[in-house]
């Protein structure tokens, strides 16, 4: 005997897909116009803005009837052509190497820190919650007044002379402005890369380490075999956040150091200085590059890396594995 089964007829209401209906796709646009909306006010208009007054330039000089004339004349691609020569090229040039170098250095520090924070705070001894409370503190300090707490640290009486038993004026140029900031940047983002590496150990499931121990594995081969492997995506996550943070530092070498100082002058505070003498053509520039960095520096880390910062490996996976339930169920 065959057994047929009857087509359950399509819903009038239903796409070709079957999964959505056209009053579904209305109502998600409906509410989510007011989201799109302050996108478009908070980040697509300012883009726009910053790129249109990036082809201007403010001049000042006598026009063809010999009278002062000031504002700004279009350059088109001017301010841009300028940023690789003269001294204007020389300073921007200094601070992208200052940029770069404060973003590689401290965020593999923070990611080495981090690893070991989260190792420690996910081990089962006494007094675990005071060390996880503890490790927030930093995170949770504002980055100004953490940066007026160890301007205090590096003074040439402060703490940090006083324990190494000398006279470096940390708060001046040259390599100890770079050291400063980076110990102070490392010291307060650490435990953010050690908060979310702990959330991804903790959803690791302990049979897997006893089976290891088991098996002989060490500390170090359960490490690299099972902690590392199971916590990548979370680690990507966090190293990308901080990078794209750490690229647009600002407010800690501004406090700390001072502005002006060219050993730790980053792209936004050279913006920012720009934009204070009123050369707002050079400053957008200044603002667009750095936002094409942080860009290109996103799509390559998502791209090769493989960072799921949306979530969407989990949710194909989601979406395959309940298709496989239906067709079985079927």
């Amino acid at each position: 005997m065959s057994t047929r089964i009857a087509a359950s007829p399509r819903s009038p209401g239903r796409t070709k897909s079957g999964n959505r209906s056209a009053g579904e796709g209305r109502m998600a646009a409906l509410l989510l116009s007011p989201t799109l909306l302050v996108l478009a006010l908070v980040i697509a208009y300012p883009l726009v803005s910053a790129l249109y007054q990036s082809m201007f330039r403010e001049q000042s000089g006598l026009d063809a009837s010999g009278f002062v004339a000031e504002g700004e004349v279009f350059v088109g691609l001017g301010n841009y052509a300028d940023l690789f020569v003269g001294e204007s090229g020389a300073r921007f040039l200094n601070a992208f190497g200052n940029t770069t170098f404060f973003t590689v250095t401290t965020v593999t520090l923070e990611t080495v820190l981090g690893l070991c924070l989260a190792i420690a705070m996910n081990r089962a001894f006494r007094g675990r919650s005071f060390l996880r409370a503890s490790i927030l503190i930093p995170w949770a300090i504002p980055t100004a007044v953490s940066g007026l707490l160890w301007r205090w640290i590096f003074q040439s009486d402060g703490i940090a002379n006083s324990l190494i038993g000398s006279e470096t004026l940390w708060t001046a140029e040259g390599v100890a402005a770079k050291v400063a900031i980076i110990v102070a940047e490392v010291w307060k983002t650490a435990p953010f890369i050690g908060l979310l590496v702990l959330a991804g150990m903790q959803i690791i499931p302990e049979e897997i380490y006893e089976a290891a121990k088991i098996d002989g594995a060490g500390f170090w081969r359960q490490f690299r075999s099972i902690t590392l492997p199971l916590v990548k995506p979370t680690l990507l996550v966090a190293v990308l956040f901080r990078l794209l943070d750490a690229l647009r530092m600002f407010d800690l070498p501004f406090v700390l150091i001072g502005p002006g100082k060219e050993s730790v002058e980053t792209l936004s505070m050279l913006a920012f200085d720009e934009s204070n003498q009123l050369r707002y053509g050079s400053a957008s520039a200044f603002a667009v590059i750095l936002f094409l960095y942080v860009a290109l520096v996103a799509i390559v880390f998502v791209k090769l890396l493989g960072a799921d910062v949306a979530g969407t490996k989990q949710v194909r996976a989601l979406r395959r594995a309940t298709s496989t339930r239906k067709a079985k169920a079927l």
